[in-house]
């Protein structure tokens, strides 16, 4: 049987499975790791990506195929993670910008609306590396092309693009000789084959289509998004009609007494009745519902019909308002100018912030925030103008990305690690425009070394360098340079080969997975050697990183 068409409802079963087979699949992703350091994020940056659209998908009630490719644009643009979730949502909106105005989509505008999401994708990087998760997007696009011109399935044409996709896949360790050292492919392009993979299924209709729902931590990522997007168009105070954000969750599998039978689309119903901003979500064992109403006894009186209630919340948002709008129009009344930095470890935390950052970000190399995250920090700065600092190579097109939609001016100093952002922010002046701003703290990059050291989590070779797990590697701006059993003398090393005949202050950040004792112990034998050089400690408190050491 011949598909001569996408429409919304095939649309939708195509983006729902697409997210459901992404998500299932984001632990093997991340485990694609080009280094052997327990940092692999792209699957889970890749599923928080697609979610974001997935949910503005199925916010849109549209019968316009072209309507749903835009909320799934925009929803992948403000979810947006990590470098594979930038170049992903980059793609779709590419895809967005074909389809514009589309009812149903056709073989031949399928084609040309993937073809047209690679170009914008390619555009949307500086740089363009074959090998990556581009060239899997760019075959996948031609074999599609070619297939709509012998004929008019969209599902024959769906086909070819995933079979396209496979096979570049695998040629990805051909092109990008650090995957073949290692013996994978690239994790991003993996993470689109997926993508596409759930697109295909969706789309010849797979039975677990229809079976798809959010585990529990979607919930509650749906519930708190709800929320926030309620309560922000709220003009002020007096406008809130239904003042009580309650919550609750019900065990469906527990006993009651004169249970009834669960059924959604029924529960919605009545709860729709009490209040609004609902959002009522449920898997097999639990409900979990969002409110806002006058009436939060009657939720619960209604949910517990159906299981047990567990976790339950009620919050005066009223209360809540007020205190938030006096905050920001203090906030708005002393800023000017603010620095934002991504940063993890309240030792490092405070260490920017005694250098004059205004909000921090937490995140950084397994916790990348999104583009929504960094547009948030920004409004919630209530400055005039805006720098940030993502701290990490993962986060620079999200920050990028969030610095074109903002609505105040925003200026992005690229640094790509937390000794970077610390040595920008000597050269950070508020007297000073945002542009001259941005070049002198981009150009003090330049002067810092910067290393970390981690340990690895499985055997491998890098750059002739033997690794075996539980290794501590020492990596400096990016390239594996040591490998040791033994923490100092990976660090030692490393810091060796950081140095030159200018150098003259050395940091050591230890983190939680390390002490004072053992910085101590590092530095004690750095001033063997080196008694000419300044040597400084601070508790860094950051996460997978034993030491991260600058050297200026």
């Amino acid at each position: 049987m011949v598909l001569k068409e996408i429409d919304s409802k095939k649309f939708r079963d195509m983006v729902r499975v697409a997210t459901h087979r992404l998500g299932r699949n984001a632990e093997f992703i991340n485990s694609l790791n080009v280094f052997p350091v327990p940092d692999g994020d792209t699957g889970t940056n890749m599923n928080l990506t697609i979610e974001s659209g997935a949910k503005a998908v199925a916010q849109n009630n549209s019968d316009s195929v072209g309507d749903l490719t835009e909320s799934l644009a925009k929803g992948m643009l403000m979810g947006a993670r990590g470098n594979s979730g930038v170049i992903s949502s980059q793609l779709f909106r590419g895809v967005y910008k074909a389809t514009q105005g589309m009812k149903t989509l056709n073989a031949q505008e399928l084609a040309n609306a993937f073809s047209n999401g690679v170009a914008t994708a390619y555009k949307g990087v500086m740089k363009p590396v074959e090998g990556t998760i581009l060239t899997v997007a760019r075959i996948g696009a031609q074999e599609g092309a070619n297939k709509a011109n012998e004929t008019d399935d969209v599902a024959e044409v769906m086909k070819a693009i995933v079979e396209g996709a496979k096979r570049a896949l695998k040629s990805t360790p051909d092109l990008l000789p650090v995957l073949k050292q290692v013996g994978v492919v690239d994790s991003g392009g993996q993470g689109l084959l997926f993508i596409y993979e759930g697109f295909l299924e969706g789309l010849l209709g797979e039975e677990f289509a229809d079976r798809y729902q959010p585990d529990e931590g979607e919930m509650d990522e749906m519930i708190n998004a709800m929320h926030h997007q309620s309560v922000q168009s709220q003009l002020s105070t007096k406008d809130i009609a239904n003042g009580y954000c309650t919550e609750i969750m019900v065990d469906l599998t527990a006993d009651v007494p004169a249970k009834k039978t669960f059924n959604l689309d029924e529960f919605r119903e009545h709860l729709s009745k009490l209040g609004d901003s609902l959002l009522a979500v449920s898997d097999e064992e639990v409900a979990k519902v969002h409110i806002h109403t006058e009436q939060p006894g009657a939720v619960f009186a209604y949910g517990s019909q159906f299981g047990q209630l567990g976790k339950i919340k009620i919050d005066n948002m009223r209360i809540q308002h007020e205190t938030i709008v006096n905050n920001n129009e203090e906030n708005q009344e002393s800023v000017d100018f603010a620095v934002i930095a991504v940063a993890s470890g309240n030792g490092i935390r405070k260490l920017f912030e005694s250098e004059g950052v205004n909000r921090i970000i937490s995140g950084g190399q397994t916790m990348n925030p999104s583009t929504q995250d960094i547009i948030d920090s920004i409004k919630k700065s209530g400055a005039k103008k805006a720098i940030v600092m993502p701290n990490n190579g993962n986060i620079i097109m999200a920050a990028k990305q969030a610095a074109e939609v903002s609505d105040i001016p925003v200026g992005i100093v690229p640094t790509k690690t937390i000794s970077q952002g610390l040595t920008a922010m000597l050269s950070f002046d508020p007297d000073d425009s945002l542009a001259d701003n941005v070049a002198n703290m981009t150009d003090a990059l330049d002067t810092v070394v910067s290393g970390e050291v981690t340990k690895a989590n499985r055997d491998t070779t890098i750059n002739d360098i033997a690794i075996h797990q539980g290794d501590f590697l020492g990596i400096v701006d990016g390239d594996i340079k040591v490998a040791a059993s033994d923490l100092i003398v990976a660090a030692s090393s490393m810091i060796e080969k950081m140095l030159d005949e200018d150098s003259e202050i050395i940091t050591v950040m230890y983190g939680r997975d390390s002490n004072k004792k053992e910085a101590q112990k590092l530095v004690d034998e750095l001033k063997k050697k080196h008694d000419d050089l300044e040597f400084e400690v601070h508790d860094g408190g950051q996460p997978v990183y034993n030491f991260l050491i600058s050297v200026e």
